[in-house]
């Protein structure tokens, strides 16, 4: 599909109320696109839905509930008068060896990350149908690149939406809807607060990245990048790349 001028973007944000989906918000529609934001934090998503004004609108989603997504679809399409992208960046972080995540904690990781991703992606096919096309975007995460010790389940949940963006760009190629992986690195938000301060003392880029900067990528990736579907799109300071070695000079 051609390039999408935000101005014509009518997207659906899911943990929209602060982090990456507040800053991927606040840039598209300061560039003039029509934003529902989602979230269960609801005054954060309120307060930030009135801050940006009419091109954007508030509407409660669990990912993990299907009823939920078809109420949200309904609302965008409703309020935006249509619907052509998905940024599918709801998530949560859970710490744990493999032999010690509780298996309800394990569950409820796969829950938000992976179901609640393909459950975003079958409810808001048919509106980008509607629309004549579109784009999803998942967030998924260096830890579905590479492996991080502790934390089990969360790289469990990024490595199977990996795959599972693959599957949906192939199955909803013939409908002119592009489906896109995002590759977060540590980023500083307020579920990455609990990270120790050097996590990226030995990357490349030795420093958290902002939310600003990944949303920045997001932006690219729905709005320019009509030529890439089925991609992984890495925003991570080199942090996959491998760790800069430091040595102590005589």
């Amino acid at each position: 599909m051609p390039v999408i001028d935000p101005r014509k973007l009518s997207i659906l944000i899911t943990g929209g109320a602060r982090g990456i989906g507040a800053a991927t918000a606040r840039l598209l529609a300061a560039q003039g696109a029509s934003v529902m934001i989602t979230d269960v934090l609801d005054d954060e998503g309120q307060a930030l839905a009135r801050e940006l004004g009419a091109p954007a609108r508030y509407q409660r989603l669990d990912v993990s509930s299907e009823a939920d997504w078809q109420n949200a679809v309904t609302a965008a399409e409703e309020a935006l008068g249509g619907l052509n992208a998905l940024f599918n960046n709801a998530g949560i972080l859970g710490f744990g060896k493999i032999d010690e995540v509780e298996p309800d904690d394990f569950r409820r990781i796969l829950d938000i990350n992976v179901t609640g991703c393909y459950l975003g992606m079958r409810a808001c096919a048919p509106a980008l149908r509607r629309a004549g096309g579109g784009v999803i975007v998942n967030v998924s995460s260096t830890a579905g690149l590479q492996g991080y010790g502790g934390l089990a389940a969360y790289v469990t949940s990024k490595w199977a939406l990996r795959g599972m963006n693959k599957a949906a760009a192939l199955d909803l190629a013939p409908d002119n809807i592009r489906v896109l992986s995002l590759h977060p690195g540590p980023i500083r938000t307020p579920m990455t607060d609990t990270l120790p301060d050097d996590t990226a003392s030995a990357q490349p880029i030795a420093r958290f990245g902002e939310s600003e900067e990944v949303a920045r990528m997001a932006r690219f990736m729905i709005c320019e990048a009509s030529y890439s579907t089925g991609s992984e799109f890495v925003v991570d300071g080199g942090a996959v790349t491998g760790q800069v070695l430091r040595l102590q000079q005589d």
